[in-house]
């Protein structure tokens, strides 16, 4: 049986990897256009662009496990009101 922690990681990294398939087109580290100062600086762009992609998954996880009433390890929670 997975422990809480690692549902979460999976579901994070299954939200990561529909998002990243939304990305067109998928950039990739890169290091071959010659000039070492512009592939550092579009490789400093491309992680930056995928840390967004990981926050906006995670902040989706969280939506998602709030909306259903459940921490982020998924112990259920007492609803508003109750």
């Amino acid at each position: 049986m997975a422990s809480p922690e690692s549902e979460h990681r999976r579901r994070i990294h299954e939200l990561l990897l529909a998002l990243i398939g939304r990305v067109e087109p998928l950039d990739l580290l890169d290091e071959s256009n010659g000039e070492p100062s512009s592939w550092l600086e579009r490789n400093r762009r491309v992680v930056k662009r995928y840390q967004a992609l990981v926050h906006s998954a995670v902040t989706l996880d969280a939506l998602v496990d709030q909306e259903l009433g459940h921490s982020a390890l998924g112990n259920p929670k007492t609803p508003p009101g109750r």
